[in-house]
């Protein structure tokens, strides 16, 4: 048979006799050419499955998912007009992170219902059934409530932050209130939205100025290198003000914030000594805040770094730690001025709700025996008179100068023994007992009352009273407020009565200047009343004591008095404090026309705005039953009423 086809033919003939086909009889070529559309369709096969994108990532699945959400965002602008909301809603949570997201157009939920049935008039389309997005219908109330009792991952979603560790708060059937809380009178509402637009105006020129510095200087427009911290860019305005964002909800700013202190925080390039306390109160302080409210493990982790470069300070004969610590070397040191190189009680007295919350989060005991320890060494220690000088030497364990004081130097050691027995669930009565004691011997030797009929606390050198008091003790009103009403003991009535009239001697310090605003310091007697007297006494640093004592006496008492003394304080400080580059302090109160001295201290966007914020927030918003402050207004959680306390299980 010839070959004359079109097609080859295989059959072979042996001397004119057909031969049976085998795979033996083929030719050479012909071989080949069957291997190359073997080759070839196998190359097919292995591109199909490894190549194509459903099948680059995961399992089929993964892949039919993918190609369903593919259909899903194509089918809306391919087939219906695209609805307002396009959420995955196999992540359920994201649905519920918004009340918006509970308003589900009518007409949306009818054109999804066409959707669906055409694909399913489609008999060769097959994908799986599309997901039902309408959400069932709930009351606000519930709304609000499960927005607010979502785990923390999705609070940190919310904030623009994806992929971070976190700890989800303890068990509980509720959570705390950390951003919210709109105040029902329209005139707080109003004032609050106030004091969120001077924290924008605040850190918006922090961030376009003095971005990582320490400070802004808001006249000159750059970074404050005089601050506490020196130059070194640690930036003490963002962590300071990272609970402050927070707690108000500006999301985009804190976000920013946040991704600074992950990445750029470091004090290992820290050259020069810094002050122990300083670090403790706002970076340990702010960090561990800001732990609790988010469960962002990063705070905590940055917390404890940190406080582990405190440690060596600790290193005393006595364990009364030094002033000053050199964080690239570990030496530490007191001021030459603190009578004999003494520590100070304010600094070494302020230790202890941080470093005790540090060990529970961790999981490790060393903080908190390191501020037991102080307290055992107190305790031990003969106090003259009952009260305790500011100055301890941490070599001979002996008191230094014999002087007390509510304000600097003394303040915030009694602001603590309070606060702790609150922050152990008032469990800890041993520095509630301390509170109280002192207390007694403060007000037997130290309390006054002026000619004029103002209530202070005087101070006391070697015996002798200085009829003084700073502004820096005016947080003494809301301390003893808060003592009144956490324990009804023989001395509660008695603390409110003084609580009360304290913060009207301090609104009075602020309502006889010119500026409306308070003194560095104030005298009684000489011919004065709340009134400085020295040119060194006449300044105001955006300070936010006496607003710290209105926000704890209006939640307390809910006498709207302090609210309206807390507006008077804002309309101040817009008239004197503002300017285009932020806010400043000035140099004297009672000039009409004062000098300003270009700083925006971190602690105003830490403390004085958050305390105005919160004035005029409903009570439930940071709670006083569920929370307490540093003395840099910190939140930090109560043990065994919060969730938020996020306890080490290791």
């Amino acid at each position: 048979m010839s070959a004359t086809g079109i097609l080859p033919t295989y059959q072979r003939f042996v001397n004119g006799v057909p031969v049976s086909f085998s795979r033996r009889s083929c030719r050479a070529r012909e071989k080949y050419v069957i291997f190359l559309v073997f080759i070839t369709f196998g190359l097919i096969c292995f591109g199909t499955f490894f190549y194509l994108p459903e099948f680059r990532t995961g399992g089929t699945a993964e892949s039919v998912f993918k190609v369903y959400d593919q259909i899903k965002r194509a089918g809306p602008e391919l087939l219906i007009p695209p609805p307002p909301h396009l959420e995955d809603t196999r992540e359920a949570p994201k649905m519920l992170r918004h009340e918006e997201d509970f308003r589900v157009d009518p007409h949306v939920i009818g054109d999804r219902a066409k959707l669906k049935a055409k694909i399913e008039q489609d008999g060769e389309l097959k994908v799986l059934e599309r997901p039902d997005l309408v959400v069932p219908k709930t009351s606000t109330v519930r709304q609000k409530n499960i927005v607010n009792q979502l785990d923390e991952n999705v609070r940190a979603e919310d904030f623009g932050i994806a992929n971070i560790v976190t700890v989800p708060p303890a068990p509980s059937q509720h959570h705390p209130l950390i951003r919210g809380g709109e105040d029902t009178d329209p005139i707080a509402r109003e004032r609050r939205e106030k004091i969120k637009e001077m924290m924008k105006h605040a850190w918006d020129n922090y961030v376009r100025y003095a971005w990582g510095k320490n400070e802004l200087k808001p006249i000159s427009k750059r970074g404050h290198v005089g601050s506490i911290f020196g130059s070194l860019p640690l930036g003490a305005t963002i962590i300071d003000g990272l609970d402050t964002l927070y707690i108000m909800g500006m999301k985009e700013e804190f976000k920013q914030a946040r991704d600074w202190v992950a990445t750029e925080l470091n004090f290992d390039q820290m050259t020069s000594d810094v002050s122990v306390f300083e670090v403790n109160i706002r970076f340990v302080g702010g960090l561990l805040a800001c732990f609790a409210l988010t469960g962002d493990t990063m705070f905590r982790d940055k917390a404890q770094q940190i406080a582990d470069k405190l440690l060596p300070a600790f290193d005393t004969p006595t364990g009364i730690p030094n002033a000053l610590i050199n964080f690239k070397t570990g030496a530490s040191k007191n001021y030459g001025w603190a009578s004999g190189s003494s520590s100070i009680l304010s600094e070494f007295g302020t230790l202890h709700l941080e470093m005790a919350y540090l060990s529970d989060v961790t999981g490790k005991p060393i903080y908190r025996a390191k501020v037991d320890h102080i307290r055992k060494v107190l305790q031990e220690m003969e106090k003259p008179k009952g009260l305790y000088p500011n100055y301890l030497n941490p070599k001979t364990g002996n008191w230094g100068q014999h002087h007390m004081s509510m304000g600097a130097l003394g303040d915030s050691f009694y602001e603590y023994l309070l606060k702790v027995w609150i922050q152990t669930n008032k469990e800890d009565n041993e520095a509630r007992q301390m509170f109280d004691d002192a207390m007694q011997a403060v007000f037997q030797h130290m309390l006054k009352n002026s000619t004029g009929g103002l209530t202070y606390f005087a101070e006391l050198k070697f015996e002798r009273p200085e009829n003084k008091m700073d502004h820096l003790g005016c947080f003494s009103g809301g301390l003893l407020g808060l003592a009144s009403k956490t324990l009804r003991n023989e001395v509660s009535d008695r603390y409110m009565e003084v609580a009360k009239e304290i913060t009207r001697t301090c609104h009075e310090s602020y309502d006889r200047s010119q500026t409306k605003l308070g003194p560095e310091s104030f005298r009684f007697g000489e011919g004065a009343e709340a009134r400085a007297l020295r040119s060194s006494e006449k300044y105001y640093i955006l300070r936010p004591e006496v607003i710290e004592s209105y926000y704890y006496m209006y939640k307390l008492t809910k006498d709207n008095k302090y609210r309206d003394w807390g507006w008077e304080a804002v309309q101040a400080l817009e008239k004197y404090c503002r300017v285009p580059g932020g806010y400043t302090g000035i140099k004297n109160v009672y000039s009409e026309d004062p000098q300003q001295d270009d700083v925006q201290q971190s602690f105003f966007l830490a403390e004085t705005l958050k305390y105005l914020y919160l004035l005029y927030s409903d009570d439930s918003l940071i709670s006083l039953d569920e929370w307490v402050f540093n003395t840099e207004a910190h939140p930090l959680p109560i043990k065994g009423v919060n969730s938020y306390y996020r306890e080490s299980t290791q």
